[in-house]
């Protein structure tokens, strides 16, 4: 079940409210003695995270599915930072920082209960008080923690504004539908801030030197080429270095499929319309201020890199396009 993005929350009875957590979304599958952690991509997420799969077989349910966000709580905030470092080769790397940045899992919907019964087909109406009783019996509220949420719009609003502490934003879902398995029909996230994930289809060296000056940003349109959306910049330079070895090992044409990057113009020189083309398997979040046109009108600033997403997950169609900052309330 997947979000569309919007500026402001929608209102009325048919509308729950919940914070929109910074983490890794995740299904968790337990079936007696195996767990499985899986993100919306469908990646496998258990090797990352083997004390948030201990944690999932120390309770006495032996088997259920339910769906939530694994988070890296720091000094009482949330750090995808912390969490990014997770996503590595090295095991005893990945047991050194589960002990030093223990994730835990924050869950907001149950898929199958305790007896192995699928809920999917049940509204959320339903399945939410079949949840509750689930996290009342089987959650220890330390590393398995149920998310609240609201029937109150105002209750919302004070979320979105950051009375709750530091959250990602709010999602909005519809009580009177199934779970909406690879739609994103019954539920809407209005995030604190405008972004977006795109996927990196080339990157431009810098004037001075052969390192990467800025990064050039993609997403898939309905024809199902990537097009040229905008670029980043303003990169850090200590890590110009690491980032360039990374990006060259990926150079390979065509880059973007539709539209390109580096079209002459009045004020395009020969160095502006270079480019080197990327195989498209990064994925980057960014902050922007304005998109029309199929494009983002100014530059982008890059937030963090998302390897929990697919390149095809990043759609044209996904973005709001308007000139003002999201609806923080009213």
């Amino acid at each position: 079940m997947e979000a569309t993005s919007r500026e402001k929350l929608p209102e009325g009875s048919e509308w729950q409210y919940e914070p929109k957590w910074d983490g890794f979304r995740c299904l968790a599958f337990r079936d007696g003695e195996e767990v499985d952690l899986q993100s919306k991509s469908e990646q496998k997420l258990a090797r990352y995270f083997p004390e948030v799969v201990e944690h999932l077989l120390s309770i006495d349910a032996k088997q259920f599915v339910i769906d939530g966000e694994i988070v890296v709580d720091r000094h009482g905030a949330l750090s995808f930072d912390d969490l990014l470092q997770r996503i590595h080769p090295a095991e005893s790397r990945i047991r050194k920082l589960a002990k030093e940045t223990p994730a835990k899992l924050i869950v907001f919907d149950l898929l199958v209960d305790d007896r192995g019964h699928s809920l999917v087909e049940k509204t959320l109406e339903e399945r939410r008080p079949l949840l509750d009783q689930f996290a009342a019996k089987y959650f220890d509220d330390k590393f398995i923690v149920l998310s609240p949420y609201t029937r109150d719009t105002k209750q919302a609003r004070e979320w979105l504004r950051g009375g709750a502490g530091a959250l990602d934003g709010v999602v909005a879902k519809r009580v009177d539908l199934p779970y909406q398995s690879g739609n994103r029909d019954g539920m809407v996230k209005v995030k604190n801030l405008r972004t977006a994930d795109c996927v990196i289809g080339g990157f431009r060296y810098g004037a001075k030197e052969r390192e990467v000056g800025s990064l050039l940003l993609g997403m898939y349109g309905e024809d199902g080429l990537l097009h040229h959306v905008g670029f980043c910049s303003g990169l850090k330079a200590a890590e110009k270095p690491e980032l360039t070895a990374r990006l060259e090992k990926l150079i390979a044409k065509p880059g973007f499929t539709g539209r390109a990057p580096g079209g002459p113009s009045r004020w395009s020189t020969e160095r502006s319309v270079e480019w080197e083309p990327l195989r498209p398997e990064l994925v980057v979040e960014v902050q922007y201020d304005h998109f029309s046109g199929g494009r983002f009108r100014h530059g982008t600033r890059l937030l963090r890199w998302r390897p929990d997403k697919s390149p095809e997950q990043c759609r044209l169609k996904d973005v709001k396009v308007s000139g003002t900052r999201p609806e923080m309330g009213s």
